[in-house]
């Protein structure tokens, strides 16, 4: 009959030698992980760079950025260079001082629905009623459409997150 104590020590010694393959394996995939970010970051900033290459007018969105406007919800007219927003434009994170007319002219039209219906007190609008606003047919690619328009507004901070 085998002692207790030589029992442990078996268990223990069981336990010691998976712990120490798990070590390895966490360092194996954090060398790993360490390769893969630096890859991504290099194409984040090769794509920052291209996208300031590339963008139009770089002077008209420069005086845009250093606008005195402080408040997401100013309205977009009369707020900067009308030619300032072109169609299919990236959506840059927003930032004290940026204005609407950094946007795309869909996305200004969005945050104005938006502004009005706030303004208003009627609550939430749904991409099905935002389509119907700029007279779209209510198909779903094209309230997909909006929908990833709303997301990506939400997450560069022009709108609040929904509840």
């Amino acid at each position: 009959m085998p002692s207790v104590v030589g029992l442990l020590e078996q268990r223990e010694l069981i336990a010691r030698r998976r712990l120490d393959e798990l070590r390895e394996e966490a360092d194996q995939l954090q060398a790993e992980m360490a390769v893969v970010e630096q890859e991504w970051n290099e194409w984040v900033i090769a794509r920052s760079r291209v996208g300031e290459v590339l963008a139009p007018g770089d002077d008209d969105a420069g005086l845009d950025a250093r606008e005195d406007l402080a408040d997401r919800s100013q309205s977009p007219t009369g707020s900067g260079p009308s030619g300032a927003a072109k169609p299919k434009s990236m959506v840059p994170m927003w930032r004290p001082g940026l204005v609407w007319s950094a946007l795309s002219v869909d996305y200004q039209r969005m945050l104005q629905v938006l502004a009005d219906r706030s303004r208003l007190g009627q609550g939430p609008l749904t991409c099905q009623e935002m389509a119907a606003c700029f007279g779209l047919d209510p198909v779903p690619a094209k309230i997909e459409a909006l929908r990833s328009k709303a997301k990506r507004l939400v997450a560069r901070g022009w709108l609040p997150r929904p509840p």
